[in-house]
């Protein structure tokens, strides 16, 4: 089994990043695994954690009034997920499960915070790795959306 550092060195979210940058990962970061159905967070509770995927997969879905969850989308091998530690009023705006045998490295959102707000260099370079993966999220619902008929688009 590969120990936290190779797993983060060998992450395609952390290519090109420093030496120092990474080592700041490892210090807020551990693996976990999780079995199929294990819910890792809900919808509306604290968010506090960053997960990068290994292997598996993992559902993120939002809660539908009625009791029903819906699948917004899977995350899978070098995937990550989980921002909202990022920002007020850092709450899960989806829940996750694990839909197979799943290794992913969590990342301690609050100590990632302390460390970006002391060295804004690593900030900088974590911000821009989740703003793509935001951009990218984006665009795939952009392009679903345009995919259905307007009949099927939840109003606002």
């Amino acid at each position: 089994m590969n120990d936290l550092k190779s797993i983060v060195t060998g992450q395609p979210f952390f290519k090109g990043m420093k030496r120092e940058h990474l080592a700041v990962l490892c210090d807020c970061g551990r693996i976990a695994h999780f079995e199929p159905d294990t819910v890792l967070f809900t919808e509306g509770g604290p968010a506090n954690e960053f997960y990068i995927v290994e292997s598996g997969r993992v559902s993120l879905e939002v809660h539908e009034p009625g009791g029903d969850s819906a699948m917004v989308t899977t995350v899978g091998a070098d995937g990550c997920f989980g921002w909202s530690w990022l920002y007020p009023p850092f709450v899960w705006h989806l829940s996750a499960r694990v839909i197979e045998p799943t290794t992913v490295v969590v990342l301690n959102g609050a100590r990632l915070l302390v460390r970006a707000e002391e060295d804004h260099d690593f900030g900088y370079e974590l911000m821009k790795r989740v703003s793509r993966i935001l951009m990218n999220r984006l665009q795939s619902t952009r392009s679903e959306l345009l995919a259905k008929p307007s009949s099927e688009w939840v109003s606002a």
